[in-house]
């Protein structure tokens, strides 16, 4: 660094400006003491009811071993399905002509126009 740039940083620097100063707090021997916390009335408490290790079983009703017979049902036999032929009908011709289909006046070309 340059003796020139030196000096400038040197002259330029800014002053720090001075802390405010703490005040000091009191001394915690000198704080009055705090007062009393004030107590509840003593109250008899009534016991707590003795609650069961076990609750009593409700008596469930017996299941009987036996079924009940379900009436017998018929089922209608089923209506007989018509067979298929073996030989299908013959199929219709086609014409390998096709019918003439008549002129359209407004489509077809004017008569030709002698002079």
């Amino acid at each position: 660094m340059s003796f020139g740039a030196r000096h400038l940083l040197q002259t330029t620097m800014p002053s720090i400006p001075s802390l405010p100063t703490i005040p000091t707090l009191p001394n915690p021997t000198l704080l009055p003491p705090l007062p009393a916390m004030p107590t509840l009335p003593k109250v008899a408490v009534p016991p707590m009811p003795a609650i069961p290790t076990t609750l009593p079983q409700p008596t469930l009703p017996t299941l009987p071993t036996t079924q009940p017979a379900l009436p017998k049902t018929t089922v209608p036999p089923l209506p007989s399905l018509p067979t298929m032929p073996t030989t299908l009908p013959p199929m219709p011709s086609i014409p390998t002509s096709l019918p003439k289909i008549p002129s359209i006046p407004f489509l077809t070309p004017p008569p030709a126009t002698s002079p």
